[in-house]
Formats: C-alpha cells, sequence, structure tokens
C-alpha cells in the first residue's frame, strides 16, 4: 500500500549533507546500488529520482523496473546518524514536457555540461526508520529472549 513521504524525512532529503543510495536490480536480479545525490520529495509525497546518464545501469534498470512492476530502494543516511530505507515502485518517467523542463534548468544551473536523460518518480510503499536507536528498541520488543550472554552476565555481577 502506498506510502507518503514525511515531511521530517523531505526535509532530510533537502540536506545537502544527506547521503543517498538508489537500489535497483538489472534482468538476473543482481542488484545495482548507487549514491544519487539528485534523489527529493515532491508535493504529494513521492521520491524524485533525476537521472543525467541515458545508458546508465541504474536507468535501465529502472526501466525494468517500470516495465515489470519491481522495487527499487533508496536508503538515506543523515547528520546524527538518523538512517531511512524507502521501498516503492517507479511509476513515471519524465523525460519530454513541463516537469523534465523544470528539473532539466535545473540541472543546467547547477551542472553546465550536464545532460538529464529522465525526471523518475517512486511511489513509496514502505518507509523503514534504520536509525540505530529505532532497530534496537524493535528489536528488543520482538525478541526479548535474543541477548548476548556477555550482557546478561553484565547485569548480574558488577565488575570492578
Amino acid at each position: 500500500m502506498p506510502q507518503k513521504i514525511t515531511q521530517s524525512i523531505a526535509k532530510l532529503l533537502e540536506d545537502k549533507s544527506t547521503v543517498k543510495v538508489l537500489a535497483t536490480s538489472d534482468e538476473n536480479g543482481n542488484p545495482h546500488a548507487v549514491v544519487k545525490q539528485s534523489i527529493h520529495a515532491d508535493k504529494d509525497g513521492n521520491l524524485v529520482c533525476l537521472e543525467l546518464l541515458e545508458s546508465s545501469k541504474s536507468n535501465k534498470n529502472m526501466v525494468r523496473s517500470i516495465w515489470f512492476g519491481r522495487n527499487v530502494a533508496v536508503s538515506i543516511y543523515g547528520e546524527d546518524d538518523i538512517s531511512y530505507q524507502i521501498k516503492g515502485r517507479p511509476v513515471k518517467a519524465h523525460v519530454a514536457g513541463p516537469v523534465f523542463r523544470k528539473y532539466y534548468t535545473k540541472v543546467r544551473e547547477t551542472l553546465e555540461d550536464a545532460d538529464l536523460a529522465a525526471v523518475w518518480i517512486i511511489t513509496p510503499d514502505e518507509v523503514i526508520d534504520q536509525t540505530f536507536s529505532a532497530r534496537k528498541s524493535e528489536e528488543e520488543t520482538a525478541r526479548p529472549y535474543f541477548k548476548h550472554l556477555d550482557k546478561i552476565t553484565r547485569k548480574e555481577k558488577k565488575y570492578v
């Protein structure tokens, strides 16, 4: 079921220091992950990914994903070790028209010699908080008996 990107995640995506990684898969299901600083959220709560290279593996894999209904994933990592994984499906590739023109103009203002191959729209299906404290809390709640023996003995014995 589609989800929307929250304002806090959208803000994290806009931060230039946030690392954004797009993971796709090829025709054999082999993963391909690449840093894509051009990923951000649109006003509708979707992800937007600007692809600058027509023949890149990411672009080919995104086409395959839209044709065959395959998921992609975007991992983001920001300040204070905040981390999210967003799983979703590419639903549209703008290669002409007003949306394409808007982003093409922005790309040319920033990178004069760059082209824009496509503006990919990804609808999020799942947003997972991967921040260590959130994952640890989730693990402790779901699996209270998964404890390392050294943690159990440390609580029983007070070391000097």
